[in-house]
């Protein structure tokens, strides 16, 4: 491992040391009650008795279910009107301003209005889901496809390509860096919203196990939710990043160069 990797790693481990060093000396030698901000051993214990019972694994397989259905549909549903968008304007023309509205309004806003539609069933947490990551899908699709060079186009043209064929031959191959990136967004948006929708409305996930030990005055549960959530993203995120590298070498190559 080079140097400056080691230094940068033992940078970015500062913070959270001092975290817990505060942490640590709050609960054991402050007056602060254990129902606001539990111990570390009552956290650690809490959570070995979580993974023991199966609780916490249950809530995760649920949660990314969920997640899965969601990103899949929004996955979809964005790449296909982000695609259409970004090669005939005036089909971006006629979407363009609703989208812009539409997409202003915060996750949150639409849960009550989906949990009317659709209950507190599993639908209402996949359509949640698909709302919160569709918007990323369809943004950088659509910025990805109209970003490609005119000249591109013309050359199609010049050849006589059919329109998927100028899709798939000259518009995707520019726009797919573009297009990963709103999947890496999108991914990352349909965790945070599955963990807000489970905490209003359902009977399972790991955010309802967090809404329902908040519920019981169980600090110490919600932060092993709290934590497990947090590394949940950044597995995931990472996951992610390194399956798209491996698609797409040329971008490392570029950062390498630079």
């Amino acid at each position: 491992m080079k140097k400056k990797s080691i230094q940068k790693i033992l940078l970015g481990l500062i913070l959270p040391i001092l975290i817990v060093v505060a942490w640590f000396l709050a609960t054991n030698y402050g007056n602060i009650p254990s129902g606001i901000l539990p111990t570390i051993t009552k956290v650690k214990d809490s959570f070995q008795e979580l993974v023991h019972t199966g609780t916490l694994q249950k809530d995760l397989l649920v949660s990314f279910g969920r997640v899965v259905k969601g990103f899949l549909m929004a996955s979809l549903l964005g790449g296909v009107l982000g695609s259409v968008m970004g090669m005939f304007e005036p089909v971006r023309d006629l979407f363009a301003p609703i989208i812009t509205v539409v997409r202003q309004i915060p996750i949150i806003a639409w849960i009550p209005l989906i949990i009317l539609w659709c209950g507190i069933g599993e639908v209402s947490k996949v359509v949640i889901i698909v709302i919160a990551a569709f918007f990323q899908v369809l943004v950088n699709t659509e910025s990805g496809i109209s970003g490609t060079p005119g000249k591109y186009v013309e050359v199609a043209q010049l050849y006589k390509l059919s329109p998927w064929e100028t899709f798939s031959k000259v518009y995707l191959p520019h726009a797919i860096p573009q297009i990963l990136v709103g999947l890496k967004l999108a991914l990352s948006v349909s965790w945070m919203a599955v963990v807000a929708s489970e905490m209003l409305a359902a009977t399972s996930g790991i955010g309802y196990r967090m809404s329902n030990a908040r519920s019981m005055m169980r600090a110490d549960i919600v932060i092993v939710c709290m934590i497990i959530i947090g590394i949940v993203g950044i597995v995931m995120d990472r996951l992610i990043g390194w399956l798209f590298g491996l698609l797409t070498p040329w971008q490392k190559y570029e950062k390498k160069e630079k």
